[in-house]
C-alpha cells in the first residue's frame, strides 16, 4: 500500500494499491493536467531527490522544497504561543526537516488557505500532533480525510495568541488568510490575494493557471473582509512575495482598479493617455 501523490499539484491521497485514475483538484478548472499526462509519486521517491531548505522572511521563517515541486508555494512558520502555527503546507516531510521544525518549537498548529496547498497536511500532523484547520465550505477538496482536520465555519477563527483566521473566498468558497496581530499588523494570504511582481498592487482570480477572472463583487468581499484589521505587510505564497509596508491600502487600491478594468475603463484611461 502506498500513499500516491499528485505531482502537479501535491496532493498526498490515502493508502492504496494503485494510484487514483485523476487527481479531482487538477481536473477542476481552477488547476490543470500537465500535457504530458497525470503522474503520480510517493513521499519516499520525493525523498530521494528532493529536499527542504528554511530561509527568514522578514519577521516570519519558510520552509520551501528543493528544486520546486508542484506548485512551488513555500509554507511559513508563525509564532504561536510557545511553539508555532504552520501556514499553508508543502508534501515533503522528512526527518531532518521535523528535526529542524522541532528545533525552532515545533508545531501547535496547521492552517490552509485553500485546497491546491492541502498538499502533505496529514503526514504533517501526525509527525507534530497537531490539529489542521481548514474552512468548512471546502472540505469537498480534502483528499485525504483525517480525524486531525478541523473544519471551521463563519468569516472568522480566533485561534489566539493574536492569530485570526479570514474568510475571504474568491479563488475558493473557503478561501482563508491568516491576520496576526504582531506590531503592525500582518496578513498571510496564499494566493487569495496574490502578490504580485509589481508590489504596488495585489492580483485576484478564480483561476490563476487558467487566467479565469473573478467577478467584481467576489473581489469587494475580499477586500470588505480584511477591511476591519490593521495590517501593514502582506506575506504571499512564494519566496519573496511579500509587500513589506502599506499593504492595506495596496489591497483597497487593487480591488477598486479591478473593478475599473473589468468595466473597461482601464482600456479607456489607456486609448486617452496615448493620445
Amino acid at each position: 500500500m502506498e500513499r500516491f501523490i499528485c505531482v502537479a499539484c501535491g496532493t498526498q491521497y490515502p493508502d492504496s494499491d494503485e494510484p487514483p485514475a485523476e487527481c479531482p483538484i487538477c481536473v477542476d478548472p481552477r488547476q490543470y493536467i500537465p500535457g504530458s499526462g497525470q503522474q503520480w509519486t510517493t513521499l519516499a521517491e520525493l525523498a530521494a531527490d528532493h529536499s527542504n531548505e528554511f530561509r527568514d522572511e522578514r519577521a516570519l521563517v519558510g520552509v520551501g522544497t528543493q528544486p520546486s515541486f508542484a506548485i512551488g508555494q513555500r509554507a511559513l512558520l508563525v509564532p504561536y504561543g510557545d511553539s508555532n502555527l504552520m501556514w499553508d503546507c508543502i508534501t515533503l516531510l522528512d526527518d531532518a526537516t521535523a528535526d529542524d521544525v522541532e528545533r525552532r518549537g515545533g508545531l501547535a498548529a496547521i492552517a490552509i488557505s485553500h485546497p491546491h496547498y492541502y498538499s502533505g497536511m496529514v503526514e504533517w500532523a501526525h509527525r507534530f500532533d497537531c490539529p489542521i484547520h481548514l474552512h468548512a465550505a471546502d472540505a469537498e477538496w480534502v483528499m485525504r480525510n483525517d480525524t486531525a482536520i478541523h473544519h471551521w465555519d463563519g468569516d472568522t477563527l480566533a485561534l489566539g495568541e493574536g492569530l485570526t483566521l479570514l474568510r475571504g473566498g474568491g479563488h475558493f468558497p473557503g478561501g482563508t488568510m491568516l491576520h496576526r496581530a504582531a506590531g503592525a499588523g500582518e496578513l498571510l494570504t496564499g494566493d487569495i490575494i496574490q502578490v504580485i511582481p509589481d508590489l504596488s498592487h495585489v492580483g485576484f482570480m478564480w483561476s490563476y493557471p487558467n487566467l479565469i477572472p473573478l467577478p467584481e463583487a467576489e473581489v469587494n468581499a475580499i477586500a470588505a473582509a480584511v477591511e476591519p484589521f490593521a495590517f501593514d505587510t502582506i506575506y504571499g505564497a512564494w519566496w519573496d512575495r511579500v509587500i513589506p509596508s502599506g499593504a492595506k491600502d495596496v489591497v483597497m487600491r487593487s480591488a477598486e482598479r479591478y473593478g475599473r478594468a473589468l468595466r473597461g475603463e482601464l482600456l479607456s484611461w489607456t486609448r486617452a493617455a496615448r493620445t
